[in-house]
């Protein structure tokens, strides 16, 4: 509510205890007799002072709502800061597991180019100019070999 944010709680709380004051000093007015202010104004004194009740009341509840609701957002505000820490961490280690595996991949390429370059002297005066180019059984199994993950 914006009238919370630019007036103090007490005010709240002044009119309503003003409102019960006045409904009090009007209802006792024949003991009162002597302030003629109280006399000759009692029903609009009784009306304003159950107006001011009413308006006490309700920002009296609006306050202990707004207060309700402050401490549930600071409550969310503390788990979503833990949330983010965690977060953190599960994203370094994402990371991690990112680098290490991109480390694996490329030293499994490497073993592979390696592997095929060592098998592919092997069959490489085979392939003649102008001869038969026949892959062998065997390359293919080197290379098959070669792609497959470690043991």
């Amino acid at each position: 509510m914006w009238l919370l944010h630019w007036l103090p709680n007490w005010i709240f709380y002044a009119v309503l205890i003003a409102g019960v004051v006045g409904l009090v000093v009007s209802y006792f007015v024949r003991f009162l007799s002597f302030i003629p202010f109280v006399y000759a104004y009692k029903t609009p004194i009784q009306l304003l002072s159950i107006v001011a009740i009413a308006i006490g009341t309700f920002m009296s509840g609006a306050i202990y709502d707004n207060d309700t609701w402050e401490a549930r957002v600071k409550e969310m505000e503390a788990k979503v800061a833990i949330a983010e820490t965690q977060s953190k961490e599960e994203n370094i280690k994402i990371v991690e597991k990112v680098v290490t595996k991109t480390q694996v991949i490329k030293t499994r390429g490497q073993d592979i180019v390696k592997y095929i370059d060592r098998e592919v002297v092997k069959y490489d005066t085979k392939f003649a100019p102008g001869g038969e180019c026949e892959i062998p059984k065997e390359f293919i199994k080197a290379i098959n070999d070669a792609a497959e993950a470690p043991k």
